[in-house]
């Protein structure tokens, strides 16, 4: 029986993962205003989704304290989002925006995992994304 010559071994490519979510300027700048309003005594804002509402989900939006086992930290623009890892497959591909409108301002998640949102924008079906 004949022995084969030991092959190299190749190097395995890590496929690179896509960044679960990126900021505009403006929800950059926003999130530092708010940020520097806490007197330090935040690291961050955390992100996630929940249960809930009519369509199914609910974005969540909160001060961050501290990192939780498991989850990302993203840190774009000098701002650090701390994200549930509950919500990373949700979350993939995300673009967090600030939007002032004539009677109001608020955070705006443009999603690509979003499927259907309820009429009053508070709820949204949102499917994992597959990578």
């Amino acid at each position: 029986m004949e022995t084969q010559p030991d092959q190299p071994r190749r190097a395995s490519r890590k496929r690179e993962r896509p960044k679960p979510i990126r900021l505009t300027d403006a929800a950059a700048a926003r999130v530092k205003e708010i940020m520097d309003g806490a007197e330090g005594r935040y690291i961050g804002v955390r992100i996630g989704v929940t249960n809930g509402g009519c369509a199914g989900m609910s974005y969540t939006m909160a001060y961050a304290e501290d990192i939780k086992p498991f989850e990302d930290v993203a840190e774009e623009k000098g701002v650090k989002v701390v994200i549930d890892p509950k919500a990373i497959l949700f979350l993939i591909g995300t673009e967090l925006d600030f939007v002032q409108e004539r009677l109001g301002a608020r955070f705006v998640f443009n999603n690509p995992n979003q499927t259907a949102a309820c009429g009053c924008g508070e709820s949204v079906s949102i499917t994992p994304a597959k990578i």
